[in-house]
This record gives C-alpha cells, sequence and structure tokens, in this order.
C-alpha cells in the first residue's frame, strides 16, 4: 500500500487510478484533485 502524498489516505498501488511518476519514483493518488495538486507544487508536498 502506498500513501497519498497530499491527503496521506492509503492507496493500493494494483488499484490505483491516478499516479505520477516524479523524480524516478512512482506516486499513487486517491483523487484527481490530490494528483492535480502534487503536480503543480510537488516539492511542497515531499518536504517532510
Amino acid at each position: 500500500m502506498a500513501i497519498d502524498p497530499v491527503c496521506k489516505m492509503t492507496v493500493d498501488e494494483t488499484t490505483a487510478k491516478f499516479k505520477t511518476d516524479y523524480k524516478g519514483s512512482t506516486y499513487y493518488f486517491c483523487a484527481p484533485g490530490c494528483k492535480k495538486a502534487f503536480e503543480k507544487e510537488p516539492e511542497k508536498y515531499l518536504e517532510k
């Protein structure tokens, strides 16, 4: 299971509809809004 970097929900990688690659890693999202927010400002969600 992966953690949505935007909302911190648990996401199953095998069934996730929303994902993106960034700097060699794949990130999974629970909804299109989270994916869009991450793609707009990825470093904002990865600084923690």
